[in-house]
C-alpha cells in the first residue's frame, strides 16, 4: 500500500462520515464497508473493503477529538427505550410514552374500572382494553392530570408539547391538510385501510392507539391516534391533536381532562 495512502488512513481513521468539497475527498463512509461508489466531477471513487481516495484530510482529522455519535435513544424511569427524530427545529420521540411512574419515582395510578377512571381527579394511565399487550405496541393512555402533574411523566430533558409546539410540527409538515398523513406510519399493519395520505415523511410514526373517554370506555384503536398537549383550554378541557385512518389532515381539538390519550414527548 502506498505510504501516502497509509498516512491518510492514519490521519482519518477516527472519522466516520465523509464530506466532499473543494476538490478534496474526505472520509464519509466507515472503513470496511461493502462496495460503494461516489462520483465527483467525473471522478469515480470505489470502496472495496477499504476506502481508496485522494486529496487531503481536514486539518483536525489527526486530532483526538471525540467523534462518538450522539445517542439516538432516551430511556424513561421504568427502563422503556424510545427512539427520537429531528423534524425541522424540533426533536420528537418516535414512540408513544409507556411510563408508569412520574419522574421522581412515584407511581401513576392505573384505574381499570370504568367508574374509577371517570372519577379520577389526579393523574392516571390506562392500557387500551386494560391489555398490556396493547401498551407494548401502542403505548399507554394518560389523562390530562397526569400530563399536567408537577412530578412530570416525560424523561429528564423532555416535556409534553404545548399546543403551539404541535402547531409548529403541523406547519413544518405542510399544514393541517397534509400533516396527518406525513405523521402516520405507512401501510396497514396497525392502521385500518386506506390509511389515507400516510407517508411517515420525517419518521414521526404516528400509531392509532385509540382513546379512553371520560366515562371509562375505550374506542377508536386502529383508526385514530390522539395526543395531549400541555396547554389548558379551560377548567375542564385541554388541547390535543389527532389523526385518523381516512384523512391526511391532522386536527386540533380540546377534550375533557379525564380523557385518556397518548403522549409524545418533545426535547427541551
Amino acid at each position: 500500500m502506498p505510504k501516502s495512502f497509509t498516512k491518510k488512513i492514519s490521519q482519518c481513521i477516527k472519522k466516520i462520515y465523509i464530506e466532499i468539497k473543494n476538490d478534496n475527498y474526505y472520509l464519509i463512509f466507515n472503513l470496511m464497508k461493502t462496495m460503494k461508489q461516489v462520483f465527483l466531477n467525473g471522478t469515480l471513487l470505489i470502496i472495496v473493503g477499504f476506502l481508496l481516495f485522494t486529496g487531503s484530510c481536514k486539518k483536525d482529522d489527526d486530532t483526538t477529538s471525540d467523534t462518538t455519535p450522539a445517542p439516538s435513544t432516551v430511556t424513561d424511569i421504568d427502563g422503556n427505550v424510545y427512539h427520537f427524530v429531528t423534524i425541522g427545529t424540533q426533536v420528537w420521540m418516535v414512540e408513544n410514552l409507556k411510563v408508569k411512574k412520574y419522574r421522581n419515582g412515584d407511581q401513576i395510578s392505573n384505574p381499570t374500572d370504568d367508574t374509577q377512571w371517570a372519577g379520577s381527579t389526579t393523574g392516571a394511565y390506562s392500557n387500551y382494553d386494560n391489555s398490556t399487550t396493547n401498551a407494548d405496541t401502542y403505548g399507554r393512555l394518560y389523562n390530562w392530570q397526569a400530563v399536567n402533574d408537577s412530578r412530570k411523566i416525560c424523561p429528564t430533558g423532555w416535556h409534553i408539547p404545548t399546543d403551539a409546539e404541535w402547531a409548529t410540527l403541523t406547519s413544518y409538515l405542510g399544514g393541517e391538510s397534509a400533516a396527518g398523513g406525513k405523521m402516520k406510519e405507512t401501510g396497514t399493519a396497525h392502521w385500518l385501510s386506506p390509511n389515507t395520505g400516510a407517508t411517515n415523511e420525517k419518521g414521526f410514526t404516528a400509531l392509532p392507539a385509540g382513546m379512553r373517554n371520560s366515562s371509562g370506555s375505550f374506542s377508536n384503536m386502529f383508526n385514530h391516534g390522539y395526543w395531549w398537549s400541555s396547554t389548558e383550554s379551560d377548567a375542564t378541557n385541554a388541547w390535543s391533536l389527532n389523526v385518523n385512518y381516512n384523512h391526511a389532515n391532522d386536527y386540533r381539538n380540546y377534550e375533557g381532562k379525564n380523557t385518556g390519550f397518548s403522549v409524545r414527548c418533545v426535547k427541551d
